[in-house]
């Protein structure tokens, strides 16, 4: 009873240090539980991860385009090469136009399947394989952006595409440096590859670019993040009052239509019916007029358009013989008499 009596303190002084140790993460700052330490990287996995292996085989197909044949003829013993590392199988089909990755009894890491099948897709979209092969790693992504859909208009969309490329390439290349991102224009797709931090913004300044929004903007304000991001003070605390806010401006050329539509004050009564063409005879006298006198009056009508049609031309004619008039002649004064030449002299 005496030894139970004594373990009671004991317990009771441990379960309060337990409950202090347990308590200690929460007093910590909330910047130092977000922030990453510097050098961590997470452990690669290994066959002892997952002695078992797989229970299912898991495979992907996709489509290549025509031009991309002969590039994946020869590139393809190092697509096999890279993914037999992995215990990943790798066809080609040719006739179909088609590549497929398929899992193995060896393959033990499950998500080794998934990285394949984006390798894939990076050399259907025009990547080198050089390029693609990244993907196998464990800190590289990449993100295949559809951009045909966005704008509707042709011509529009291709002005778009050739200002996210910029002249010569130089806005595609200050992208890629701030964004640690390899960055692919093709087609109707934008093909990244690089850490998840810099997909995030390829996405952001590729669809604003398809939205009419300079990418110059969004360069400006990656490159005041990536100075930020040195100061280590500042990485717990709010960046909206070093970033640039840029407004919108929608400037017409032309405010006001040409053509003032002005509308008419609502009345519940119809408008008067017009007159037909026997009421305006009637009422001028001509609906009691026999034929003749109808035709007499009708040429009479037709002499008298003629007659002043002459009249005109012929004053147009008469124009032609009418001296202009002159200018009166200025006659010099006495003072302002001209001085002799000295050849004269």
């Amino acid at each position: 009873m005496a030894s139970s009596s004594l373990d009671g303190p004991d317990r009771a002084a441990g379960k309060s240090e337990s409950r202090r140790q347990n308590a200690k993460p929460e007093d910590r700052d909330e910047s130092e539980l977000l922030t990453v330490p510097d050098g961590w990287k997470e452990p690669a996995f290994s066959r002892e991860d997952n002695p078992r292996g797989l229970l299912e085989e898991s495979s992907f197909a996709t489509l290549f385009p025509k031009y991309r044949e002969a590039y994946l003829k020869d590139c393809w013993p190092l697509v096999q090469k890279a993914l037999n590392e992995h215990h990943v199988n790798a066809t080609l089909d040719l006739i179909e136009g088609s590549m497929t990755v398929c899992t193995t009894k060896k393959t033990f890491d499950p998500y080794i399947i998934i990285r394949a099948r984006d390798l894939i897709k990076l050399l259907a979209r025009s990547v080198s394989f050089e390029q693609a092969v990244r993907i196998l790693q464990d800190d590289v992504a990449c993100d295949i952006i559809k951009i045909g859909s966005l704008v509707r208009n042709k011509e529009r969309f291709v002005k778009r595409r050739q200002r996210l490329i910029g002249p010569k390439g130089s806005t595609l290349k200050a992208l890629e440096l701030l964004t640690n991102c390899y960055i692919m224009v093709q087609g109707n797709t934008v093909s990244a590859i690089g850490p998840f931090n810099g997909l995030k913004e390829v996405r952001k300044v590729v669809l604003d670019t398809m939205k009419n929004i300079h990418p110059i903007y969004n360069i400006k304000t990656l490159m005041i993040k990536r100075e930020l991001a040195k100061d280590s003070e500042l990485r717990s605390q709010s960046w909206e009052r070093f970033l640039p806010q840029f407004k919108h401006k929608n400037v017409n050329k032309r405010k006001e239509p040409k053509k003032k539509t002005v509308k008419k004050e609502y009345t519940p009564f119809p408008p008067p019916q017009p007159e037909s063409q026997i009421d305006k005879e009637l009422a001028s006298g001509e609906y009691f007029l026999k034929a003749s006198q109808k035709k007499r009056q009708k040429m009479e009508a037709v002499k008298a358009k003629q007659a002043e049609a002459l009249s005109k031309r012929q004053e147009e004619r008469k124009k032609a013989f009418i001296p202009p008039k002159e200018k009166p002649v200025v006659k010099p004064k006495e003072g302002n008499a001209c001085f002799p030449t000295l050849g004269m002299m």
